[in-house]
């Protein structure tokens, strides 16, 4: 699911990024609504181990979406020895079916809970506190085949 290569790298720790209070804003309602749906919980401002830190991404609609920075584990993650299927692979494999369904998954990474110590490994810092995922977060280099599993 989510592993290391050793060696780890050294504490992967570092303030949260600058952010205007229209992006703080926005960072905090993302952080309420994925505590509320079980994703993240807080585990305080002291907590020992790495974090990463937080990027708002705003669309012309005002929408807008909370990313970790996983630049630096990523780099140090084993990939998956298992490539993704190739799409006319799997169009042959569906041209036998009598039945074709389809099925979307809301926030689709969020559906796999992690293990305890991948946790650890996931943690983001906001300007009031540390937060863990409790599910596979957005923009982990194995996070598309977790889901397939």
């Amino acid at each position: 699911m989510l592993h290391a290569e050793r060696p780890y790298p050294p504490r992967l720790r570092g303030p949260a990024y600058p952010a205007i209070p229209r992006a703080r804003e926005a960072l905090k309602s993302h952080i309420n609504k994925l505590m509320k749906l079980g994703v993240l919980r807080n585990v305080g401002q002291n907590e020992e181990g790495e974090v990463t830190t937080l990027v708002i991404i705003t669309w012309n609609n005002d929408k807008s979406r909370m990313v970790g920075d996983f630049r630096a584990l990523n780099t140090y993650t084993i990939p998956d020895r298992y490539p993704n299927p190739r799409i006319h692979e799997t169009f042959t494999q569906l041209s036998k079916a009598k039945f074709i369904t389809s099925m979307d998954s809301l926030k689709g990474c969020h559906q796999k809970v992690l293990k305890v110590d991948a946790r650890k490994l996931l943690r983001i810092i906001a300007h009031w506190g540390i937060y863990e995922y409790l599910r596979m977060p957005f923009g982990i280099k194995t996070h598309p085949l977790t889901i397939k599993e």
